[in-house]
């Protein structure tokens, strides 16, 4: 009987480590990375600004062959969205809410289950002839116990997804 009861105190001891530990955590995260593509950034808007273009280069929707996408709103820029069904990628939608033709596009991304929804931008600018992509992304784990232990390494998780789809993105808009 000892010995249950100090495994129960153990535990206990160490579900309010943790759990003090996760309460400790920043609430937002952040992450962005950039690359520059030789082609101009017509080409480039067009490709991003399209929900149904994103396909093509981004790995969210390449993963899995069998994810289904149903688009709503207009064709491109503020308005335009697109929810997915997916087994390996989850469930979700994005929706872009505001555009800057050959100059930004910024979305709102929503995972079910994950709370609130993330912003992301990619932010295209002309230096030395070549256009620099910079996808950033923002968001919270406010209201989400669970979520707040991944803040820390949500850079980690998703900075090699958009490095992968950047560089789709340059081979793509660079091809002739």
């Amino acid at each position: 009987m000892k010995i249950l009861k100090r495994s129960l105190l153990v535990l206990l001891g160490l579900f309010l480590i943790f759990t003090a530990f996760v309460l400790s955590l920043p609430n937002q995260y952040g992450l962005s990375r950039s690359i520059s593509i030789k082609a101009p950034a017509e080409k480039v808007y067009a490709l991003i600004a399209a929900p149904k273009e994103w396909k093509k280069w981004s790995v969210w929707n390449q993963r899995d062959p069998n994810m289904q996408m149903t688009y709503s709103g207009p064709e491109n820029g503020a308005g335009a969205k697109w929810e997915w069904k997916s087994q390996s990628e989850g469930n979700g939608n994005m929706k872009f809410f505001a555009a800057a033709p050959n100059q930004a596009i910024t979305y709102e991304l929503e995972f079910e289950g994950m709370g609130k929804p993330s912003t992301g931008a990619l932010v295209l600018e002309n230096k030395n002839g070549l256009t620099e992509v910079t996808w950033s992304m923002t968001g919270t784990s406010q209201g989400n116990f669970m979520m707040k232990y991944f803040v820390p390494f949500m850079d980690k998780m998703v900075g090699p997804d958009f490095e992968a789809g950047l560089k789709n993105l340059k081979a793509l808009a660079e091809k002739e």
